[in-house]
């Protein structure tokens, strides 16, 4: 095995690639303007965080990566289908996402909505086709999926953002709406290698989960200063959509200087988190270092 984790990031991409293809339906299969919105909502240029997270977490904790294809396929299609709904007019109304049409401009409103609804139930599938896990961690693995995209979670966070837009908000309730927004799908991407892996104990368990939610409010908090200071062919998606939707957001409330700062702390926070498993932490270090400095 290479010895850095970044070594190893692009055949992470191309695995869960490969298997994201292997669940979809083939483009050429009825309904094939569906299947093939689909595709492209899945295919479309993303840095397929979420799994690196399951695949970076399973290291640590030594899990075969076998088991871990289900959970990271899973989560990315969830992923998906969030990105398809915030980008429609009754949300954010975007029209690129990564450099690219988004779903709606590409095909049409009602078969983007069709596409990410029918992502939904394929990553419960997925999870489902698991064999070599156990009954039990199946379960386990489709509540903690379906908590964090739920009403409890990631589609409650955009209930709270959508409602919040023009608000004051303080530290606490925008972190909270961070937590579920974006936070809850980040935090299951590290949670599913934990209930995949024999053995673990309560200690580095609980470890684990703190680092997935301070890593998860670490990355909204970037995203919103990448909004301001980034660019639109660089990150992927029109420069200043927040400021336009009067969201809430850390610069927005607090100013870029206090979001930089919060930013680092939650990142310093989350990297203590690791302490607990010394040099098999190095994948996970690598990945939040990655989340909070990335340029997109």
């Amino acid at each position: 095995m290479a010895k850095n984790f970044s070594d190893r990031v692009g055949e992470y991409q191309q695995r869960v690639d490969a298997r994201l293809d292997a669940s979809l339906p083939s483009a050429d299969v009825a309904p094939q303007r569906l299947h093939e919105a689909m595709r492209y909502a899945v295919f479309n240029g993303g840095k397929r965080v979420r799994p690196l997270l399951v695949y970076g977490a399973g290291e640590c904790l030594g899990v075969d990566p076998d088991l871990l294809d289900a959970p990271a396929v899973a989560i990315e299609l969830i992923h998906a289908f969030s990105l398809v709904h915030d980008d429609l007019p009754a949300m954010d109304d975007d029209d690129l996402r990564r450099g690219k049409p988004t779903v709606h401009i590409r095909y049409d409103e009602a078969t983007a909505i069709l596409a990410a609804d029918a992502l939904v139930p394929l990553a419960f599938l997925v999870v489902a086709r698991l064999e070599r896990a156990s009954d039990a961690v199946r379960t386990s693995l489709v509540r903690l999926i379906a908590d964090a995209c739920g009403s409890v979670g990631m589609t409650g966070g955009q209930s709270i953002d959508l409602a919040a837009e023009g608000a004051r908000l303080n530290v606490a309730e925008l972190e909270h709406m961070y937590s579920l927004k974006t936070g809850a799908l980040i935090h299951a991407s590290i949670v599913s290698a934990c209930l995949l892996c024999d053995g673990i104990d309560s200690e580095r368990a609980a470890a684990l989960d703190a680092f997935g939610r301070d890593i998860g409010i670490a990355f909204q908090v970037k995203d919103d200063i990448l909004d301001i200071e980034g660019e639109t062919d660089v990150i992927g998606k029109p420069k200043g959509s927040d400021a336009k939707l009067d969201k809430a957001t850390w610069p927005s409330l607090f100013g870029l200087e206090a979001s930089r700062a919060r930013c680092d702390e939650l990142l310093h926070g989350a990297l203590a988190r690791l302490d607990i498993f010394g040099a098999d932490a190095a994948p996970l270090e690598w990945l939040a270092r990655f989340i909070v400095e990335r340029g997109r």
